[in-house]
């Protein structure tokens, strides 16, 4: 028999049972060879797909009819004549004895695709005997010592399983799929025609045969991994369909197949079986298809029991344990991970789907309270997902699952959801019920691990999550204060903490209302309780991985040691609080709090007003006592916050003028209340002075007020009244007269004290939020170029032109005159000034010259010159704006701490009120300044490396061409100064020189770039793989792209310069140059 001789070596069968003999039967090859014999296709010979049968369910396209008949005969007649076939013959007619349905079916010559599919389950079912009959025989042993164990002997080889495999799928397909009613299990494809009447109980033959198959693990694999869906199907058909669908079929019959569809979705991999679930319950019916399908043949709407059948047994896979991650992969999984779990993770729809999905309670849980119970845990545990091609998924469908419950059952949610994703912190908050007599020193109560995935999920739900509820502010309130303490911990120590609690802080300050943002604020300073910190007795301290551990804190027996302790800790708090709201300052927040402060000074001036008419001495009751400490501790606090927020926020604190006037507004209730007088009265008649100068520079033009702004304003008339009556000091009282004049008249009339002031204020820079008003000296001059007010950047009108910039008609004197000078030096001051060329040119080239030589007198105006210098960079002559930038950087090189952060900023921000083009040639002078600072620094410049590296990272993301290409030229330079050595900034530069050299749409911005590339591989030479170890791979990418995609001739230059020096270090470090030497040693 040539298929005999043929047939593969088996890895299974009789011979290779090493002891004893399995029981009488077929051997594996016999069965095996008689399901290719019945799925043969007629010549010629079928093609490759085919013989790796790659078909889909459903009639095989090269078995026709006449096929199948001629098969089935010639496998009957092997059966009957061929010597060896007998042990088969009679296995086959054991199985059909106990399947008649299938018999009937394999002896009828009418319908040969039934025929065929009964043949083929009857000879599955022999396979799947013969199968267990070989599991059962002993073991066989190995060969020898150290010899790898043989196969167990029901193991089918690679060639047998591809057979099984394609004999399942013709049996499905001929023997399933075509008796599925439309819309239950069904696939696209050609139209299948009409069952017959006996529908019920072939399908309930078929269906039997294929969960008996189904148990057989060798057999069960390969059949459940490929046609779950339809065997499923055509369970819930006969299980639980209409009795006219399964006609023929017993009570007792449809109960077994009830427990076979409970059993096998038990056992599959319970994801798969949500999915082909959810493929079996269809499409909703409102749901329009997508564009990609439309092309796609329709599949028939699955009907109402079998959609209700569905849901119910996809709420039985959620209400079991891991249900929900089943769930979720079940719908997830299908992206196949890799590009296509991203995909699925920026999908929000689908990720939304099953959020509401998971959120809904099934109609077979009792209760919600339940429901919550058994799912909320899981849904907390897909925040701690490893796997990262599926944590991003899991994260977003966990985050959205969490807020649509918290919209839908607010307090089920906060019981079974945020408390215990906020347990860790709640645990050793002021709220807390802690025995901590019971506790010894130094026990931890909350570990790393655990307090670092509490932060992370905070932020994952709560800032990622971006849903500004008052449930979910209501919590996360709960824990701000141990959350600020933690970020103060974070700050004085490094932890990998820290960013992630102050996004958390800054989340809810600009998600929550203003007062309860400024309320929280207040309880981080320790003026209010509405926060609750961390427990008296507990202390964080520093994890072994980076992150953080709360545990008891041992008492501190010293008195001295506790006090000072105490007020270290709270003067951290403070600035913390003062950094933290640095980054408030656009919302305003920053602003109000401020204000807020000022009114709380106010305040405390009119309690210690009271106190000293009174003179009055607390009691000697304990509670009087205590409340007396604790009134005085709230007052130190106040002036300290005030403090601190002078010397650290900058002058863009205020963003409206309603700010400035509540500011104005608190400073002058203060004057009222208290009159400036006793050792702070110098001091308190400055902050006057400046509040009401910085009205009257607002009155003045120095910002453009609208007519709201004047009824803003208008608030400020009954307190300068009342100080216009009140307070001591004739001069204020005029001005404060004038000023209430000015702003009910809006500015039409304006006496010259109201001129005077403003333009005291404007030459001599108060900043309210940059340092105390105390610390002022009246006439010394703005350290920071005094043009500005304090109001936000987009209110501030041209006042460097109208301050500084003299009538080309008639020569000016310098700004702010009235600054202490001497008399040759005042002189040169005013012919910086001059309108002509020379004469303006000439001084600045003597101020430069003082500089070189360290004049002290010029050396104490250094402000004041670098304002001259920075004002007159911006003057059209060259010869004058040339002597501008020598002059600033002469003044850098000798002061490069205090110049070179004003350059830099300025570099970064251009003037207000200037053209888009003038303000891009005036910072192309500062760049070229802060490249001749550079060069004068010396070695010096590895101090202010990565300031200048990002100042020129972001000039090369301008919108102006020009200004891009002078920042990344600067780059290069820069890297040359710095030999190289560009330290932990490496990526950013490389990132950078990338992203222009491939997407800038200008050809000398991506010319600048590649230049910078080949500056750094020339200047690195062979250290560039030390040095570039990391980023070099990118940077051939990169260079190579350039090479084969820019149309710009120079560009591809230096493109190839570049490649070039880059094979040269490259064949230098791999092919070292071979050096001859003798070398003679002398014995001793």
């Amino acid at each position: 028999m040539a298929a005999e001789r043929d047939a593969p070596p088996l890895r299974g069968g009789p011979k290779m049972a090493g002891g004893g003999e399995p029981e009488p039967g077929p051997e594996l090859e016999r069965v095996v060879e008689a399901l290719e014999l019945l799925l043969r296709p007629p010549p010629p010979p079928a093609g490759p797909g085919e013989r790796d049968g790659e078909a889909g369910p459903g009639p095989e396209g090269a078995l026709r009819p006449e096929t199948l008949r001629s098969n089935a005969a010639a496998l009957e007649e092997r059966l009957r004549r061929v010597p060896g076939w007998a042990a088969l013959r009679g296995l086959r007619d054991t199985v059909l004895a106990q399947a008649p349905v299938l018999a009937a079916g394999a002896a009828s010559e009418a319908e040969p695709g039934w025929a065929a599919a009964c043949g083929l389950l009857a000879l599955l079912l022999c396979l799947k005997e013969r199968l267990a009959a070989l599991a059962a025989a002993p073991a066989a042993r190995g060969t020898g010592p150290g010899a790898a164990p043989p196969p167990s002997a029901d193991t089918l080889s690679v060639a047998q399983g591809r057979a099984v495999g394609r004999a399942l799928r013709a049996a499905v397909g001929l023997g399933l799929v075509p008796y599925l009613p439309p819309g239950v299990g069904q696939r696209p494809g050609p139209p299948v025609p009409p069952p017959p009447a006996t529908r019920g109980v072939r399908l309930h033959a078929v269906t039997t045969a294929l969960a008996q198959l189904a148990q057989h693990p060798s057999l069960g694999a390969p059949l459940l991994a490929r046609h779950l869906g339809l065997i499923l199907a055509g369970l819930c058909l006969l299980g639980h369909g209409p009795a006219a669908l399964s006609e023929g079929v017993s009570d007792a019959e449809r109960a077994r197949c009830r427990d076979a569809l409970q059993h096998i979705l038990d056992r599959v991999y319970q994801p798969l079986a949500v999915r082909e679930l959810l493929v079996l319950q269809g499409r909703p019916k409102q749901s329009p298809p997508s564009p990609g399908e439309e092309t796609k043949p329709a599949l028939a709407r699955a009907p109402a029991w079998l959609r209700r059948l569905c849901g119910q047994l996809l709420s039985e896979r959620l209400m079991k344990p891991n249900g929900v991650q089943a769930v979720v992969r079940g719908v997830m999984e299908g992206a196949g991970g890799g590009a296509g779990a991203e995909a699925a993770a920026v999908d929000w729809r689908k990720c939304d789907a099953v959020a509401k999905i998971l959120a809904s309670c099934p109609q077979q849980c009792l209760s919600l309270e339940d429901y919550y119970n058994l799912v909320c845990p899981q849904i907390l545990d897909l925040l701690h997902i490893q796997d990262k091609q599926t944590a991003r998924q899991f994260q977003r469908v966990a985050t959205a699952t969490l807020l649509t419950m918290a919209k839908e059952h607010p307090q089920l949610a906060e019981k079974h959801l945020l408390q215990p994703l906020l347990a860790p912190l709640l645990r050793c908050s002021e709220a807390a019920e802690l025995a901590m007599e019971e506790l010894s020193a130094g026990t931890v109560l909350v570990t790393e691990a655990e307090l670092s995935s509490c932060v992370e999920d905070v932020l994952k739900v709560y800032v990622v999550g971006n849903d500004s509820s008052s449930v979910l502010l209501g919590s996360l309130q709960s824990v701000l204060g141990v959350v600020f303490s933690l970020y103060s911990f974070a700050k004085q120590n490094v932890s990998y903490l820290r960013s992630p609690c102050q996004e958390i802080l800054l989340w809810f300050l600009e998600k929550s209302e203003r007062e309860a943002s400024l309320a929280v604020l207040e309880g981080f300073a320790g003026l209010n309780s509405s926060v609750r910190s961390l427990h008296s007795r507990c202390q964080f301290r520093a994890g072994a991985e980076g992150g953080a551990t709360i545990a008891v804190e041992e008492t501190v027996s010293d008195e001295d040691e506790a006090l000072y302790q105490k007020v270290s800790s709270e003067q951290c708090r403070v600035e913390n609080l003062v950094e933290l709201l640095s980054h408030c300052q656009k919302s305003g927040l920053a602003g109000d709090f401020f204000i807020r402060c000022l009114k709380a000074l106010t305040r405390v001036a009119a309690e210690d007003e009271v106190a000293s008419k009174s003179a009055a001495v607390p009691g000697g009751s304990l509670l009087e006592l205590e409340q007396y400490h604790a009134a005085q501790r709230r007052k130190l606090l106040v002036l300290q916050l005030v403090a601190t927020l002078c010397e650290s926020v900058s002058d863009t604190v205020f963003t409206d003028v309603a700010q400035v006037e509540e500011f104005v507004a608190a400073t002058l209730q203060r004057a009222c209340i208290s009159p400036a007088r006793g050792p702070g009265a110098a001091a308190e008649a400055q902050t006057l002075a400046m509040a009401m100068g910085l009205v009257a520079a607002m009155l003045g033009g120095a910002v453009q007020l609208q007519s709201s702004d004047f009824a803003v304003l208008k608030r400020l008339v009954p307190l300068l009244e009342e100080l216009s009556r009140t307070y001591p000091e004739p001069l204020t009282q005029e001005l404060a007269t004038d000023l209430r004049v000015a702003i009910c008249t809006h500015g039409a009339f304006r006496p010259d004290t109201v001129g005077a002031a403003a333009d005291g204020v404007l030459g001599k820079k108060p900043g309210p939020g940059v340092q105390s008003p105390a610390s002022i000296p009246s006439g010394a001059p703005s350290p920071g170029g005094g043009c500005s007010s304090p109001v936000a950047p987009r209110e501030r009108s041209e006042e460097q032109s109208t301050c500084h910039e003299p009538d080309t008609t008639s020569p000016a004197p310098a700004p702010c005159a009235d600054s202490p000078a001497p008399a040759g030096l005042q002189e040169l001051l005013v012919s910086a000034y001059d309108p002509q060329p020379p004469s303006r040119a000439a001084a600045l080239r003597h101020l430069a010259s003082l500089i070189t030589h360290r004049d002290p007198e010029a050396l104490q105006l250094q402000e004041k010159l670098l304002q001259v210098f920075l004002e007159n960079m911006q003057h059209e002559d060259a010869y004058v704006y040339l002597s501008a930038i020598q002059g600033v950087a002469l003044l850098s090189s000798e002061y490069p701490e205090r110049i070179l952060p004003v350059l830099l900023a300025r570099y970064g921000c251009p003037v207000q009120g200037t053209e888009d083009t003038a303000a891009t040639v005036t910072r192309m002078k500062l760049g070229e300044v802060l490249m001749r600072v550079t060069r004068a620094l010396g070695d010096m410049v590895f101090q202010h490396r990565e300031p200048l590296v990002q100042a020129f990272l972001r000039g090369a993301r301008d919108p102006d061409g020009a200004l891009r290409a002078s920042s990344l030229s600067n780059l290069g330079e820069l890297c040359q100064r710095l030999g190289f050595q560009l330290g932990s900034i490496i990526q950013e530069v490389t990132s950078c020189l990338t992203a222009v050299a491939k997407t800038d749409p200008e050809a000398e911005v991506r010319r600048a770039a590649v230049h910078v590339v080949v500056l750094l591989l020339r200047g690195l030479s062979e250290k560039a793989t030390e040095v570039l170890r990391d980023v070099l791979r990118d940077l051939y990418c990169l260079l190579k792209h350039v090479v084969a995609t820019e149309p710009d001739g120079a560009t591809v230059l230096h493109a190839q310069l570049a490649l070039e020096e880059l094979d040269a270090v490259m064949r230098r470090v791999l092919f070292p140059p071979q050096t001859l030497e003798k070398k003679i040693v002398v014995l001793p």
